[in-house]
């Protein structure tokens, strides 16, 4: 089974839109949605915006539904001069930019599990490589392997991004990837993060944001279906 998880109602209508034999279960409080695509079975969820929504709605899945893999798929703000509005970052792996421990001596972003710690959040290199596969039809669309950042912050401000994207050389940041990706992780389930990007490098507003999100999801949707055609 594969898994589908996104933080906005617009990407999980339009992937829905693709399942035969549909059926609907809530878990709390949150819709899962699966069926069957080209023979394959789907699930797939809308689980909010932020962090925690995000690892809620991912163990819940794991959970409930066994997926082989899981998708994160959704809309991420460019920390890098070389993706513009409409391109697309695959995840190779995540950060969680807003994890400070440093007044303790650890560096930003360092996570303490029970049994170590690290900064970076694995991905599968299968799975990141075949949704790179599915964005290669996309017109109009740089597609780029790279490190997603991840935390409970909008990020709009210029200098912002740029720390962001010094400190952890990254090329994205968003809200949910890098918490899909820890608990995959620790579950041993294979996952991989794509974000279209909404809004560029400048100087950002949230309706810059809720402008292009459309056009973005609309992107997320068309490499979703060819991934679903790949795996």
């Amino acid at each position: 089974m594969i898994g589908i998880i996104c933080a906005l109602s617009i990407e999980v209508e339009g992937i829905a839109k693709l399942l035969d034999n549909k059926k609907e279960e809530t878990f709390a409080k949150m819709k899962y949605i699966y069926g069957t695509v080209n023979g394959k079975e789907v699930v797939m969820t809308e689980c909010g915006i932020g962090k925690v929504n995000a690892a809620m709605s991912t163990q819940i899945m794991i959970d409930k539904f066994s997926p082989d893999v899981i998708i994160n798929s959704g809309i991420a703000g460019s920390i890098s001069r070389e993706l513009k509005i409409g391109d697309i970052v695959i995840s190779k792996d995540c950060v969680q930019h807003d994890f400070d421990g440093t007044q303790m001596g650890d560096p930003k972003g360092l996570i303490q599990y029970n049994d170590e710690t690290r900064i970076d959040i694995p991905v599968s290199h299968d799975v990141a490589q075949k949704l790179y596969d599915a964005c290669k039809d996309l017109e109009n669309t740089n597609v780029m392997l790279g490190r997603i950042a991840t935390g409970d912050i909008f990020v709009a401000e210029k200098a912002m991004r740029s720390a962001i994207a010094s400190e952890f050389s990254a090329l994205a940041c968003e809200m949910e990837g890098g918490s899909v990706a820890q608990v995959c992780y620790r579950n041993g389930v294979p996952c991989a993060i794509l974000r279209c990007i909404s809004d560029d490098f400048d100087e950002n507003q949230f309706m810059d944001f809720m402008e292009f999100r459309t056009l973005a999801a609309d992107k997320s949707i068309s490499a979703i279906k060819n991934f679903l055609k790949l795996i």
